[in-house]
């Protein structure tokens, strides 16, 4: 996947909007204001994304392009060489995971507001 993908399948999803909290060269993709990818405009060769710890471990131990996020806690969030050996339709069931990962932390309030949109 390349950037122009990856942007139009998250900003795709219900509710997400993108923005860039961290300067003019990241873009954060999130859900009722809940970051779950973000991406360099300048390199975007990882993309970052929120994953079940167990699941992350998982990862990391079975792809090469699959490691703990350099700037997160690396518990929860993995980064994705964009170009390795990281198929395009694991990619996406990555980005899928981590949106539903943000979803499940919800308070009842915004999940009500989001069932709403």
């Amino acid at each position: 996947m390349n950037i122009e993908e990856v942007r139009d399948y998250c900003i795709g999803k219900k509710a997400a909007e993108e923005c860039f909290p961290f300067g003019d060269d990241t873009v954060v993709f999130k859900v009722m204001g809940k970051m779950f990818a973000c991406i360099s405009v300048d390199d975007p060769t990882w993309l970052d994304l929120k994953c079940e710890p167990e699941y992350a471990l998982e990862l990391r131990e079975r792809y090469q392009g699959i490691e703990g996020a350099f700037h997160f806690n690396k518990k929860y969030w993995n980064q994705v060489r964009m170009e390795g050996d990281v198929p395009d339709s694991l990619i996406r069931r990555l980005i899928d995971h981590s949106y539903e990962e943000v979803l499940k932390k919800f308070t009842r309030k915004m999940r009500e507001a989001y069932e709403q949109l």
